[in-house]
């Protein structure tokens, strides 16, 4: 039996939106789902007894950061990731690819993989799809993935053809590499924002034996229209029977639109990183914008809860916006701990909400219902 395997267990008649389950070694997992990012190992300043108690599932770590440090032989010495980190749900690991790429002048790429220059001391790395699959079977994740290239938005159509064709090649000899059998390996899709391209990269990944497939290189600059309908393009063309990944995408807007679309998983830095610069998420009934800013001086005084509705740590203990709008101007990490457990619950229970909503067929209702309370400026296509 396969390590990974995705089991559909429902489309909302209405949107298609899908429902399901992701079988793994370490537990099945209900879809859609969101998977908090552990880039180091760890999601910033989070246990993981409060990540399961927030709902947590599968969470991701990076690749490139833990191939550069602490590496991944000390990693496997370890036990694995699960063990090294003590956590004993899902672990999702990307390939490191997307971190390369973003090193701009300071990585070379090849047909044999990328040379780069470590963003911690400078030194000379070299990262090829054998390493990285290699690397990822050491660190010992549930759901490694394919190593690919990601396109930077606004490159000229020659350039996305020439690297959706080079991404497809890393695809093929990552799948020859991956031979873990307590593993799944997915592949990428790209095709930068071009038509054509999306959907031969869909049919290409959705056709090879991955466990899933994942849609990479959107959310990387483009207008929310233009990504969209490169996400629509791509899903429209995938396997209904494995799992379908956008990578690097958490606000709620994205989410809805992705599962409108057909996504099943999602993993973002937003939640987290936000919750460390003062701000919380929450639903569009409660604040237009989705956020609250706590910096803001209209919480000096504002004894209740982030949320009144809220099951996290800091709202049920009513935790106020006036004390946590005092931790964060005086920088005291507990007020940005607080933040962070209240973002990753909103986000749990949003998934699990459009879940239900599938389920019972009125997924179309839900969102509607989502984006009539949202501010015009932050709505899908404007």
């Amino acid at each position: 039996m396969a390590a990974i395997t995705y089991e559909l267990v429902h489309k909302d008649k209405l949107t298609g939106a899908r429902a399901g389950i992701l079988h793994t070694p370490h537990g099945d997992f209900l879809t859609p789902i969101f998977m908090p990012v552990g880039t180091q190992a760890t999601v910033k300043s989070v246990s993981p007894d409060e990540l399961e108690e927030l709902g947590a599932g599968i969470i991701l770590s990076n690749t490139y950061h833990l191939f550069l440090r602490p590496g991944a032989d000390l990693v496997q010495k370890a036990g694995g990731l699960h063990k090294f980190m003590n956590w004993k749900r899902g672990i999702l690991t990307d390939s490191g690819g997307f971190q390369v790429f973003s090193l701009g002048e300071l990585r070379k790429i090849t047909e044999e993989g990328v040379t780069f220059r470590s963003h911690i001391d400078g030194a000379k790395k070299f990262l090829s799809p054998e390493i990285s699959i290699e690397t990822q079977m050491k660190l010992g994740a549930d759901i490694i993935m394919a190593f690919d290239e990601c396109i930077p938005y606004g490159v000229d159509y020659d350039y996305a053809k020439k690297s959706t064709a080079r991404t497809h090649r890393w695809a093929e000899r990552s799948l020859a590499a991956a031979t873990s059998e307590n593993q799944g390996l997915f592949g990428i899709c790209q095709g930068g924002m071009y038509t054509d391209l999306r959907e031969e990269s869909a049919k290409f990944i959705g056709g090879m034996d991955f466990a899933g497939c994942a849609i990479g290189g959107l959310s990387v600059g483009e207008d929310k229209k233009t990504m969209y309908e490169m996400l629509e393009i791509s899903t429209k063309f995938l396997p209904e029977n494995k799992a379908r990944y956008l990578m690097g995408v958490g606000t709620p807007d994205h989410l809805l639109e992705g599962v409108l679309r057909g996504v099943d998983m999602f993993d973002c830095v937003f939640a987290t990183r936000v919750a460390r610069n003062g701000m919380a998420m929450v639903s569009p009934k409660t604040a237009a914008s989705g956020r609250l800013v706590m910096k803001n001086a209209c919480y000096t005084e504002d004894f209740s809860p982030l949320e009144s509705n809220c099951d996290c740590y800091a709202c049920r203990n009513n935790f106020t916006r006036a004390y946590i709008r005092h931790l964060v101007r005086a920088e005291e990490i507990f007020g940005l701990r607080l933040l962070t457990l209240h973002n990753l619950r909103y986000l749990q229970k949003f998934m699990s909400e459009m879940r239900v909503a599938i389920l019972e067929d009125r997924f179309s209702e839900f969102r509607a219902d989502f984006f009539n309370h949202y501010e015009r400026g932050n709505l899908p296509n404007e």
